[in-house]
């Protein structure tokens, strides 16, 4: 990367600002730096480039020379892998280690394990006060719909709140935080939805999506519609998924053995652990899980190019079989509500992968054989769409519009159009035709019209459609 800088776009000449960007876009991407670091070191290095500037150097030989004057990228990075390394166990243990750290930063550091505790602690008695007013879990009946209707509301906001915390957002930063969350919760319990309606549980699971998006702007510290703070909130979307999968399945063990050996002495938990083992992990792992992915983001750093690798083949690979076998057989998508469903989440996941394959790619690397397919991933994933929009439009005109057919019919033209455009880009990049940072920015700029559309079935599809 230095030798990229030394000699920038094969010898032509940048701006002061131009070079500052492409270094800032770089470190940013070192995990292991912080966003502080970050931001302390570009200060540190615009301080010097401008006092060479002033000195009377042209302003890319000014920027050169202060890269050089700090330390080459490379060697930066390793370095602040290092300390941040030996930062994890020290908050993991809730102690100072034996290198001579002062009092001040272990203190800090159990603030912080304090904090998320008690935020964990906080989402698991949330979900279990509606039981003192009636609103009570059976082992052996569906969940009640208030559970339903709220259940993003029991943990987001208390996520939120770790965020605003720990990044410091300023006062009115906080209140325009706080806006969403309460529109959410008025909106979503007084509203008069029929029992069991459509328009209920879509509104519920894009409540969710919402609120995540509501989240990012805690974790951006406020500075949402920046670049950079949105593609690091992807990557941490991404890390966190990984990381609450895992809880999950460790989870899911835990209960299993638990159910095993108190069965074998006579006794039955399996409501106990349905009815508050379950809610409660389930909630607190959401706190949990994004702490974890604050604390070791240099273990995950190394971890998310792996998954993409391994994910991205074996996507691809089941869209060219499901596209095959439609062609061989000449049979069409069975639209149903839970088609629908299918079909939106693969997609959604297919989506999502692009997306983290996308953060977790140095922007300074040529075009690879892993980008040709993630090109071909994409057209596929374009394909699959496209064959499900033609499915629900001709659903729609044989029995009318509904609640779900429209949201699909949503859903899909917006997926549509992030994979159009990116397919485009991805095929512009490949023939060296555009840089790698468009597709980056294409993706960080499309993220407000999920949100958008998340808000839209909440508030507008259950009057649409008379809350049935």
């Amino acid at each position: 990367m230095s030798q990229e800088i030394e000699n920038p776009k094969e010898g032509t000449r940048i701006s002061l600002e131009e070079g500052i960007a492409e270094w800032r876009s770089y470190v940013r991407r070192r995990q292991a730096i912080h966003g502080v670091d970050a931001d302390e070191l570009e200060d540190h290095l615009r301080s010097q480039a401008t006092t060479l500037v002033e000195a009377g150097l042209a302003e890319d030989e000014a920027f050169l020379i202060a890269v050089k004057r700090i330390g080459t990228l490379d060697e930066l990075s390793r370095e602040y892998a290092r300390e941040h390394s030996e930062r994890l166990w020290k908050r993991l243990v809730l102690g100072p280690d034996d290198r001579g750290d002062d009092a001040g930063k272990g203190a800090g550091t159990l603030k912080e394990v304090l904090v998320v505790v008690a935020l964990t602690l906080a989402a698991a008695v949330a979900i279990k006060v509606p039981e003192l007013f009636g609103a009570r879990m059976q082992m052996d009946q569906d969940l009640p719909m208030f559970y339903v209707r709220n259940m993003s509301l029991f943990v987001l906001p208390l996520l939120a709140i770790f965020f605003a915390w720990k990044r410091s957002l300023a006062p009115a930063g906080r209140l325009w935080l706080a806006a969403p969350f309460v529109v959410a919760a008025v909106s979503i319990n007084l509203m008069p939805f029929a029992p069991r309606a459509h328009t209920e549980i879509l509104a519920a699971m894009h409540l969710f999506i919402a609120l995540w998006l509501a989240v990012g702007y805690a974790y951006a510290a406020g500075r949402w519609r920046d670049h950079d703070p949105r593609m690091n909130y992807v990557r941490f979307s991404g890390e966190w998924f990984i990381y609450y999968a895992l809880i999950a399945l460790g989870g899911g063990v835990l209960m299993g053995l638990t159910a095993f050996i108190f069965n074998a002495i006579g006794l039955k938990p399996e409501r106990l652990l349905v009815t508050w083992m379950l809610p409660c992990g389930a909630v607190g792992a959401v706190i949990i899980a994004a702490w974890l992915v604050e604390a070791k983001q240099s273990v995950i750093e190394n971890m998310a190019p792996v998954l993409t690798l391994i994910f991205t083949p074996l996507f691809t690979l089941l869209l060219l079989a499901f596209l095959g076998a439609m062609a061989w057989t000449r049979s069409g998508i069975a639209v149903g509500r839970e088609v629908l469903i299918g079909f939106d989440l693969l997609l959604v996941v297919v989506a999502g992968l692009v997306l983290y394959a996308i953060s977790a790619r140095d922007p300074q690397k040529a075009p690879g054989p892993f980008d040709a397919l993630q090109l071909l991933l994409v057209v596929c994933a374009l394909l699959v769409d496209a064959i499900a929009l033609w499915a629900i439009a001709a659903r729609i005109s044989e029995f009318g519009f509904s609640p779900n057919k429209v949201a699909a019919l949503g859903e899909n033209l917006i997926l549509l159009v992030n994979l159009g455009w990116s397919a485009v880009l991805y095929a512009r990049f490949l023939t060296g035709r555009a840089a790698f940072a468009k597709l980056e920015r294409w993706q960080t700029a499309y993220i407000p019209v999920y949100a958008i559309w998340a808000c839209a079935v909440v508030l507008i599809f259950p009057p649409l459609f008379g809350f049935k």
